[in-house]
């Protein structure tokens, strides 16, 4: 089923597109959150009408993202994560730890825009990460991933005593050791003999 969107589907396209979908998803999802509107002869006149207004829109989308690609492709990440010795992160750098740090830096975007190579980086080093932006156009940044050795402890050599209530493995034990106490109290008693 041929529809017209109404409005910008990120899985499906821009406004003023003309787009093949099933027709259960036209009727029940596109349609009633007005996402789209039927093919008919008198919606393509009303898209047609607006079509100037859309290709405004997307024009400033697309100087939006240039100015975007620049800004980004200066950028220099910097992300300290806990490692060992030999610079093997606790953990790994995904796309979401990027947006994070993007976000820390004034810049919103959505992690699913975000391509590692590879998913995630699990070591300390440099990196280069692909940012989409609008239409075909993407930046790549520059990370760099710091590993922050964690120091641990020695453990203790004797645990420190507990206090409050016991476990149960505790409470059989101290039931066991009662009943061994009343049975060998009972077998030293003598029975009195009467003459």
């Amino acid at each position: 089923m041929k529809v017209i969107l109404n409005k910008e589907l990120a899985t499906l396209g821009e406004e003023g597109d003309v787009k093949d979908v099933a027709k259960g998803y036209a009727r029940n999802y596109l349609f009633p959150r007005g996402i789209a509107l039927p093919y008919t002869p008198k919606m393509i006149k009303l898209i047609e009408g607006r079509r100037a207004e859309i290709e405004a829109r997307k024009e400033q989308k697309r100087l939006d993202a240039r100015g975007l690609k620049e800004k980004l492709s200066e950028l220099e990440l910097s992300i300290t994560m806990p490692a060992g010795a030999n610079g093997k992160l606790y953990g790994a750098v995904t796309n979401q730890t990027i947006a994070e740090e993007l976000a820390k830096n004034g810049f919103q975007i959505e992690r699913k825009r975000i391509e590692i190579a590879g998913s995630s980086f699990k070591n300390a080093g440099k990196y280069k990460a692909t940012v989409k932006l609008y239409e075909n156009q993407s930046a790549e940044i520059s990370i760099t991933v710091i590993g922050q050795e964690i120091k641990t402890e020695a453990p203790a050599s004797k645990p420190a005593p507990r206090r409050g209530r016991k476990d149960r493995h505790e409470v059989k034990e101290e039931t066991a050791r009662e009943t061994a106490d009343e049975k060998t109290a009972e077998a030293s008693v003598e029975p009195i003999q009467n003459n």
